[in-house]
């Protein structure tokens, strides 16, 4: 059995914050890829971005995320990961991906600050360009999907635990 969950998605899907409560649930260490890379540059996402550019940002992810070892983990993946094969044949390895599903409505009214929150996108790409762009790659990756359309985050947490129990060691 693996030992990991990985929670793919949107900006703004819930990742971190489901994925928090559900390390809790679990009894199971968090980690957080966004998190990982700002505190290896020192800075914010979009800093990052800003300055590096989105392709070479998507590498940094890339290698940060192929560079971590997770055991027995829930893991919050930026919205950006599934860009990285070798990030996501690495994920996969011990994981269960989880794709916590939304509408592009549900995400617009989330998502608040696209530009500062640092979402990696070309300049000139709408949310819903993106949103169509990314669709595909979630649903590549996927494991398991969770509709978490109108469901708090408690909510979600019970959901992803019902769907990956037959994969993984939940105790």
């Amino acid at each position: 059995m693996k030992s990991n969950i990985i929670l793919i998605g949107m900006p703004a899907a819930g990742k971190s914050t489901i994925g928090v409560l559900l390390a809790k649930s679990l009894l199971k260490a968090f980690v957080d890829t966004d998190l990982a890379i700002q505190t290896e540059y020192g800075c914010a996402l979009s800093n990052i971005i800003e300055k590096e550019g989105t392709d070479a940002f998507l590498k940094i992810e890339n290698d940060i995320i192929c560079a971590q070892r997770y055991r027995s983990s829930i893991v919050a993946t930026g919205g950006s990961a599934v860009y990285g094969e070798d990030a996501m044949a690495h994920l996969k390895k011990d994981g269960i991906v989880v794709y916590l599903e939304l509408s592009l409505g549900e995400i617009e009214k989330r998502i608040g600050n696209i530009h500062t929150r640092g979402v990696a996108m070309k300049n000139g790409v709408s949310l819903a360009e993106l949103y169509t762009e990314r669709l595909p790659l979630y649903n590549k990756y996927a494991d398991v999907r969770v509709n978490c359309e109108g469901l708090t985050a408690e909510e979600c947490v019970e959901r992803i635990i019902q769907s990956v129990n037959k994969f993984i060691d939940i105790g």
